[in-house]
């Protein structure tokens, strides 16, 4: 080597600005990694935002049943329903529990996790490969109270194709939901009113001031002529003496009240018979009605006992559903305490297309009387569902389409079995859950 190549190599290795490079190399690492890392959190964020979106949709699914549900049953259905609508590709091994607690108020509360992988913050110096994420979901009973009555066609029909059964496994059902979501006594009021041509306001009530008993004395009583009982007759019909029954024998049945009152709910008064309520020993009374309660027990059984008969009169029925809502005659509407709102509603279900009242045979002439009561209904802001089980090729009914609140609250119905999901999906819609987060 010359002497002048061997000073050149001498200069190179003594020289140290090329070290820049190798430096600059060097302290870019921890900028990408934290560049990169902003771009990790921004998946896991977004992984997490998912995540609540499906937790809180979950708990809401779960919550009408919760309190009917074991431990164990609660979580398979809140993994099964969290599963299905979670699908981020990010998450790993995403996981949900769930528990329904009283404390405080009855409330489920659901808890989900998962990891997501990282792509830029496990390297040097960070060294993070995998983000933890997780969130909560509460479901909490609302603070407005409920107050519901139950309408329920009775009538003869209702004992084809398996309608009747049905509509006890419903209702029991809907009290059970109704029942989980009130946190204290008096949260929630049912009252349940059993309607054929008639209602039965209860023998019990026999010496009640709010009866009219003009039709049923001259209808049920003992006509002697001469001496002789004249078997069969009637008031007019007697040309003897006539001396009406004792109320005590009478079976409970009140038919449709003096026109304009079948339509509201005036409360009846002594000095104006029109507003009371006319008793009529009809042979195919149903049972007894019952007002606003929390007495779940007692309304199952009175549920359990229903059976099918006579005809088809919508509209007294439902206006003694608004009747227990408000008060008078047999009812005493527990007042409502100015601290809370109150949601109330009626749920009607018929089978059939109205065919007798007090005055009337033809469908049209009842329907309209009924209408009118529907109108006054949605004007005293009550919302009223309506329900047709047609399993009989009827026409569908115009005026439970119009009665109710809205076209969402008519359904109609094709089969018994469809009254189960009916009720279910009407009682999670009344039973005013909140999201609280």
């Amino acid at each position: 080597m010359s002497i002048r190549r061997y000073s050149r190599c001498r200069q190179f290795l003594k020289d140290t600005s090329g070290s820049v490079m190798p430096v600059f190399v060097m302290s870019l690492l921890p900028v990408l990694a934290l560049a990169g890392m902003a771009i990790d959190y921004t998946r896991a964020n977004s992984a997490n935002a998912k995540m609540q979106t499906a937790l809180d949709a979950t708990a809401l699914a779960i919550s009408p049943n919760a309190a009917t549900l074991t431990e164990t049953a609660l979580n398979t259905q809140a993994s099964s329903f969290f599963s299905a609508i979670y699908k981020d590709l990010d998450a790993i091994n995403p996981t949900v529990t769930a528990s329904y607690t009283t404390t405080n108020g009855p409330q489920v509360v659901l808890s989900g996790s998962a990891t997501v992988k990282t792509y830029f913050a496990g390297l040097p110096p960070i060294g993070v490969s995998r983000l933890n994420i997780a969130s909560s979901s509460t479901i909490k009973w609302g603070n407005s109270r409920l107050r519901v009555a139950l309408v329920l066609d009775n009538t003869g029909s209702m004992a084809d194709a398996g309608k009747i059964g049905a509509l006890q496994t419903a209702t029991k059902n809907l009290l059970t939901q109704l029942k989980g979501a009130a946190v204290n006594n008096g949260d929630v009021y049912v009252s349940i009113i059993p309607f054929v041509k008639d209602i039965n306001a209860g023998v019990t009530n026999s010496n009640a001031t709010w009866i009219d008993w003009t039709d049923w004395d001259a209808a049920n009583g003992t006509c002697v002529h001469h001496g002789h009982t004249v078997f069969g007759a009637v008031q007019s019909t007697c040309t003897g003496t006539w001396t009406p029954a004792a109320h005590t024998t009478w079976n409970g049945c009140i038919t449709d009240r003096t026109q304009p009152y079948d339509t509201n709910v005036t409360v009846p008064t002594a000095t104006n018979a029109a507003t009371k309520f006319p008793a009529e020993q009809y042979g195919s009374c149903p049972l007894e009605l019952k007002g606003l309660s929390y007495d779940w027990t007692t309304m199952n059984t009175l549920v359990n006992q229903m059976t099918p008969n006579g005809n088809t009169n919508q509209a007294i029925g439902l206006a003694w559903g608004w009747q227990s809502l408000v008060g008078g005659g047999p009812f005493t509407a527990p007042p409502m305490d100015p601290n809370y709102q109150y949601n109330q509603v009626i749920i009607l279900l018929t089978d059939g297309l109205n065919t007798q009242d007090r005055w009337y045979t033809d469908q049209a002439s009842i329907d309209a009387r009924q209408q009118i009561t529907c109108n006054n209904i949605r004007t005293a802001g009550i919302t009223l569902y309506t329900v047709q089980v047609n399993t009989g090729g009827d026409p569908t009914s115009t005026l439970l389409q119009n009665c109710a609140t809205d076209p969402s609250k008519f359904f109609l119905l094709t089969s018994a079995s469809q009254i189960v999901t009916t009720f279910n999906a009407i009682g999670t819609n009344i039973s005013k859950l909140r999201v609280a987060m």
